[in-house]
């Protein structure tokens, strides 16, 4: 080959190594939001979420691996594992690490059991630290535990909400107390400045712009009492019943297992499920291979589920997001 041909041969190979990465660029998914689970919600699309309660604390390491998670978002838990905020930091800068995910969102969303129990107003404004330091971490979301009273959920509310955030003010919650300091850390996380993570870190469906979602664990006898009330605080964008505790409240032995369901636990199901569905909110309920596709059905959008289940019921509702 002559050096010409050499030369022509080499600049054909490069030129067509960068159409191809081009190419790839222009391809690569590009999402409309930092929050994946809101962005499929959004859609009408059902979200399938991971985690466990096995007492673990995070790491750097296994954020990276997590950051190609099946997943669309990550369920870690802090009610019954170690309060480890910096456990939980390292984490978050490791799905930074490990991503972009496979639908080109920066990290997979992250949505944290916090140790707070919602017994009343009261437990939740003497906590509510411990939500400012989680969010400061750079998570997309927070669930309050035995969420009993409409009162708690208020406070639960207003604890992570910015009060430069209006909406719903004076209609069922009043402003914002989260403070300031936090966000440097938390928009690095996310990949955006300051000023655009406190514009953006609020609550979703009430702030139509918000990234953050608000669950409650509606999961004892006095949950379920209030469980009309308890949903029509604004802010939250979804609840779940919560079988294990509902079960230990409601006196059934081995309720929150496999097998039939007692009727207590039934009809606790049924009224929660309701009081959701009358006032727009999310149900969240465990789902398997075997069951997902019956449970969209009936109208859950939000789930644990093994690989298995999420992909027969992302192949189901025609999911088009990459995952």
């Amino acid at each position: 080959m002559t050096n010409v041909r050499k030369r022509l041969f080499y600049l054909t190979l490069g030129m067509g190594a960068a159409l191809g990465a081009i190419t790839a660029i222009a391809q690569a998914p590009k999402p409309k939001r930092i929050n994946r689970a809101i962005e499929l919600l959004e859609k009408g699309q059902p979200i399938y979420y991971t985690g466990s309660h096995d007492g673990t604390s995070g790491s750097f390491e296994q954020g990276v691996k997590d950051a190609q998670t099946y997943a669309d978002y990550i369920s870690y838990d802090m009610e019954h594992a170690p309060f480890d905020v910096k456990g939980l930091a390292d984490y978050m800068r490791g799905l930074a690490k490990g991503g972009p995910t496979k639908s080109g969102h920066r990290t997979p969303t992250v949505i944290v059991n916090i140790p707070v129990t919602g017994a009343d107003e009261a437990a939740v404004r003497a906590n509510a630290w411990m939500f400012q330091q989680v969010l400061a971490t750079g998570v997309h979301g927070v669930l309050l535990c035995h969420a009993d009273t409409p009162g708690a959920i208020r406070a639960f509310v207003e604890s992570v909400r910015f009060p430069t955030h209006k909406q719903g003010v004076d209609k069922g919650i009043n402003e914002g107390r989260r403070g300031v300091h936090g966000s440097a850390n938390a928009a690095k996380i996310w990949g955006i400045s300051v000023d655009e993570y406190q514009d953006k870190a609020d609550a979703w469906p009430l702030n139509p712009n918000g990234e953050l979602l608000l669950g409650l664990k509606l999961e004892d006898k006095y949950a379920l009492a209030n469980a009309e009330e308890n949903v029509k605080v604004p802010g939250v964008a979804f609840a779940e019943w919560g079988p294990g505790d509902m079960a230990l409240s409601l006196g059934v032995r081995g309720g929150g297992g496999r097998g039939p369901m007692a009727p207590a636990m039934v009809a606790a199901r049924a009224k929660i499920f309701a009081a959701c569905k009358a006032n727009k909110i999310f149900f969240l309920n465990s789902m398997n291979a075997g069951n997902v596709v019956e449970m969209i059905k009936e109208g859950v959008m939000v789930g644990p589920a093994s690989a298995e289940a999420a992909e027969i019921g992302r192949k189901f509702t025609k999911r088009a997001m990459p995952w």
